[in-house]
């Protein structure tokens, strides 16, 4: 039989990403679902969510620094400018990257890689408080991780 769980969090934000997948993996485990699909929402238009690299911080700095440069704030070409310079930038990363991810699960456990982790992308400084939805779908009972 089919069930559902879901779980939603507030995350203090600043600039940069911020490690998400313990308390997704926490939603999963509450869940007692063995075998299914995890679903993670955020509730913003100027963060997102991604899956990356966890073990080098250098990673998550590179990301920052390219997508600076690919978004410059103060750019003469967005109008949108109703919170500051980085309104629209902020926008326009988040429509680049993703609001959602779906991550299978076996054996009751995220099916991520190794080296792979989620994170909550805020793009805009000062602190934010940023909602997320974790939604999970499936059995109970296991089918062991691939």
């Amino acid at each position: 039989m089919m069930i559902q769980y879901q779980e939603s969090f507030v995350v203090e934000t600043r600039r940069g990403l911020h490690e998400l997948t313990d308390r997704v993996r926490a939603a999963v485990r509450a869940s007692g679902i063995g075998t299914g699909l995890c679903l993670i929402y955020i509730r913003h238009t100027s963060a997102s969510l991604l899956i990356q690299e966890n073990a080098d911080p250098k990673v998550q700095r590179d990301f920052e620094a390219f997508f600076a440069r690919l978004v410059p704030e103060g750019d003469p070409i967005f109008t949108h400018l109703d919170e500051g310079e980085e309104d629209m930038p902020s926008h326009v990363k988040a429509a680049m990257t993703r609001t959602s991810e779906q991550i299978p699960i076996a054996g009751g456990e995220l099916l991520l890689g190794t080296w792979q982790g989620i994170f909550l992308w805020e793009h805009r400084g000062g602190g934010h408080r940023r909602a997320v939805v974790v939604h999970v779908t499936g059995q109970k009972g296991t089918i062991a991780p691939v």
